[in-house]
């Protein structure tokens, strides 16, 4: 049984990787197999061949375990230097977080997941396997995809929302929410723009963007955050308006056109945890790496796990749409 999962998880990361790299050949900028394993230490030219033939054998795989002698020993080198790969990414991980240079929510890397993964990939090559039909090597499948589809990017959510990842930089984006009817923020806008203005205040970047769509009432969410903010002491020639950001893709496609206007590199992303693996997504999308950093709450949200379902569902539709959208 276990077999059978293994094979399925195999299949599914193959198609996984071809997605991704077939969506990299349609925008050179946009690198979605840093999801799962960063490679960027190597030229592109080593990279991207080795992640086109680690999907098919992945796939290959996931199909049948029963593989020739020659393509077993070429598949547990590949997924080896994978490993190896995501062992690099691991120790980074904590050497970024034992200097202070990311402050960790949970002292956990994705990265150890794939390691993890791809080590259990390369012992189920090294044993023998027994036939399985195709029946219950499907069934495998589908529960390592559905499982996949459901764990990855709540695991994004906890392991990367919620490392803060502040630093210097050009510009901090902040991310709307509901604006009530007198005017005033939510409680979740409340969390997102104080944060911002405890960035701007740190020195951390000259300059704030407010990005958002109608309120609830007359007050458009970007001027009660623009007010809030005021009130926070940040001066309003520091305030920039993104009134057009009805979505997280309009926000990383509007500011993206303000960050050339302003000459702007490094951008640091506000919003709430469940909500920055799309924002990345988005941004990466649309040409920019951002650093993102959790808004700190006040309170506990009853609406969380609703969210983070939402959430789900929506990473996903930015997934596709990153990769069948054109420039």
């Amino acid at each position: 049984m276990w077999n059978s999962i293994a094979s399925g998880c195999a299949l599914c990361l193959g198609i996984f990787t071809t997605l991704n790299l077939i969506a990299e050949a349609r925008c050179r900028s946009f690198t979605p197999n840093v999801w799962w394993i960063d490679l960027r230490i190597l030229p592109g030219w080593i990279s991207w061949p080795l992640l086109a033939v680690a999907a098919l054998l992945l796939c290959v795989l996931g199909l049948t375990h029963q593989i020739s002698v020659w393509r077993r020993r070429v598949t547990i080198v590949v997924l080896g230097i994978l490993a190896f790969a995501a062992a690099g990414n691991v120790a980074e991980f904590y050497a970024l977080a034992t200097s202070g240079r990311i402050s960790v929510g949970v002292p956990v890397p994705l990265s150890l997941f794939v390691l993890g993964l791809l080590s259990v990939l390369i012992v189920s090559l090294t044993r023998r396997v027994e036939a399985v039909s195709w029946q219950r090597r499907l069934s495998a499948t589908v529960f390592a995809a559905t499982l996949g589809l459901i764990v990855f990017p709540l695991s994004l959510m906890v392991l990367l929302g919620k490392t803060d990842y502040r630093r210097p930089a050009d510009a901090i984006v902040v991310f709307g929410a509901r604006a009530r009817a007198d005017g005033k923020p939510s409680h979740v806008l409340a969390d997102r723009v104080r944060t911002a203005c405890e960035l701007y205040h740190q020195g951390l970047a000259p300059r704030l963007i407010v990005s958002g769509g109608p309120g609830e009432g007359a007050i458009h969410e970007t001027e009660c955050m623009r007010r809030m903010a005021l009130e926070l002491g940040v001066p309003d020639e520091a305030i920039l308006l993104d009134p057009e950001g009805h979505s997280t893709w309009e926000t990383a496609r509007n500011t993206r056109q303000m960050f050339r206007e302003q000459a702007v590199g490094q951008v640091l992303a506000v919003s709430h945890f469940y909500h920055l693996p799309r924002i990345k997504l988005a941004f990466q999308r649309h040409g920019y790496e951002v650093c993102t950093v959790p808004a700190q709450q006040k309170y506990t949200y009853s609406q969380l796990p609703f969210w983070m379902a939402r959430e789900v569902c929506a990473f996903w539709a930015y997934y596709a749409r990153s990769i069948v959208e054109s420039e």
